[in-house]
C-alpha cells in the first residue's frame, strides 16, 4: 500500500490582521481553546523580558545583533520595528508545522500580514476590524476575507471554520488494479 500524499491538501496559514484594539490577541486565544491543533508562532523580539514573561513561552529573546543576523539569513517569515525595538515570525517553525499537516494562525498587524502574502501567497489573510470602523477598499481588497469584531463568538465561529479547512485530509491508499 503506497500514501498518494499529492492527494492531499496542503494545511493552511491564516493571518488574522488587524488595527491596534481590534482584538486578535483575545480572538486568537479563544481559537485555539476551541481548537488545540492550530499553532501560533511565538514572536521573537529584540525587547527585554518584562517581569513574569519566560523565555520560549510567551516570546523568544535575541540580542539585536542575533536578530539582525536572522534577517540577513532570510529566517524570519515577516519582520517590523516598534519604537527601538524589532520583532519578527520566525520561518522554519511555521513551515515545519504547515509540513506537518497542522493549521497554523499568526496575528499580525496589517503590513505584517501584507509582508506574509509576499513570502507565503497561499496564506490566507484574514483583516479583523471593529465594528463600525470598516478600513478602504485598498485594504479590504488586499485580504482574503474582512470580518467585523463585533461579537468575539461570532468571529471565533467563522475563524474556526476557515481554519478548520486547512487541515490536511488523510492519505488514501491508492487502488491497485
Amino acid at each position: 500500500m503506497s500514501l498518494d500524499d499529492e492527494a492531499r491538501p496542503a494545511a493552511r496559514l491564516t493571518v488574522l490582521a488587524g488595527p491596534s484594539g481590534a482584538g486578535r490577541e483575545s480572538v486568537v486565544e479563544l481559537v485555539r481553546a476551541r481548537s488545540p491543533s492550530v499553532w501560533t508562532p511565538l514572536a521573537v523580539t529584540t525587547r527585554p523580558r518584562r517581569e513574569g514573561e519566560v523565555e520560549g513561552v510567551h516570546r523568544h529573546f535575541l540580542a539585536p545583533l542575533e536578530f539582525d543576523r536572522r534577517v540577513a539569513r532570510g529566517e524570519l517569515l515577516e519582520w517590523s520595528r516598534f519604537g527601538a525595538y524589532r520583532r519578527g515570525t520566525e520561518l522554519a517553525p511555521v513551515r515545519d508545522r504547515l509540513a506537518a499537516g497542522a493549521p497554523v494562525l499568526l496575528p499580525l498587524d496589517l503590513d505584517g500580514a501584507l509582508l506574509v502574502r509576499e513570502m507565503v501567497p497561499e496564506a490566507r489573510l484574514v483583516l479583523l476590524h471593529p465594528p463600525g470602523r470598516r478600513p478602504g477598499p485598498a485594504t479590504v481588497s488586499a485580504f482574503d476575507r474582512s470580518v467585523s469584531h463585533d461579537r468575539t463568538e461570532r468571529v471565533v465561529n467563522e475563524l474556526v471554520g476557515l481554519i478548520g479547512s486547512s487541515f490536511l485530509a488523510p492519505a488514501r491508499p491508492r487502488s491497485r488494479g
